[in-house]
């Protein structure tokens, strides 16, 4: 049973990271990245439907993105959810191909970002501690209704914690290298 609590926290605790490795995706730094356009929903045929799935996204250079939707009658769509996104990109669009410039983000709004990269960090953090609170919360009850003893609880307690500061040095370092591609000019 406290096997199967530590195996359980554990995965919710590497849930976490990859959900903030993702989000990390989405965040706009001097490069274009055909995941920033992942959350971005197009109204089409009366379904949300995200930009990913109705065209092809390519990258001919580090600052431009192309889009090319599958569907032409989804084109003035997709070109309106980027207007609307919170990208702050203004598409160009030549009928049938859309092209996003991503120039280089300011100085100001690169610290905005590594701002907004700590607070989704920070987030994640809170996210692990709150697993470890419930596995040891799990672990008390072991004793009290399954006679485990106290000393098993506590060493299982203690791995938990070990894999908390595993998981937050983890969560840094990811951190540390998306401010660094955030602030890279």
């Amino acid at each position: 049973m406290i096997d199967e609590i530590i195996e359980k926290t554990i995965q919710k605790m590497d849930k976490t990271i990859v959900n903030l490795s993702s989000e990390f995706a989405t965040i706009r730094t001097g490069r274009a990245s055909a995941a920033m356009l992942e959350r971005i929903l197009v109204d089409y045929y009366g379904t949300p439907t995200p930009v990913t799935q109705l065209a092809g996204i390519q990258t001919p250079e580090a600052h431009m993105l192309l889009v090319s939707p599958w569907d032409k009658q989804a084109h003035d769509g997709i070109v309106k959810a980027i207007q609307a996104s919170d990208l702050g990109i203004t598409p160009s669009s030549d009928g049938s191909i859309i092209r996003l410039p991503f120039p280089p983000p300011t100085e100001e709004r690169r610290r905005e970002l590594v701002k907004q990269c700590r607070q989704l960090a920070e987030d994640c953090k809170v996210a692990v501690r709150n697993e470890r609170r419930d596995a040891n919360t799990r672990l008390d009850r072991l004793v009290k209704e399954d006679d485990y003893s106290k000393d098993d609880v506590k060493r299982a307690q203690d791995q938990v914690q070990k894999i908390t500061d595993n998981h937050i040095v983890q969560i840094d370092e990811v951190l540390k290298v998306k401010e660094a591609e955030v602030m890279e000019v």
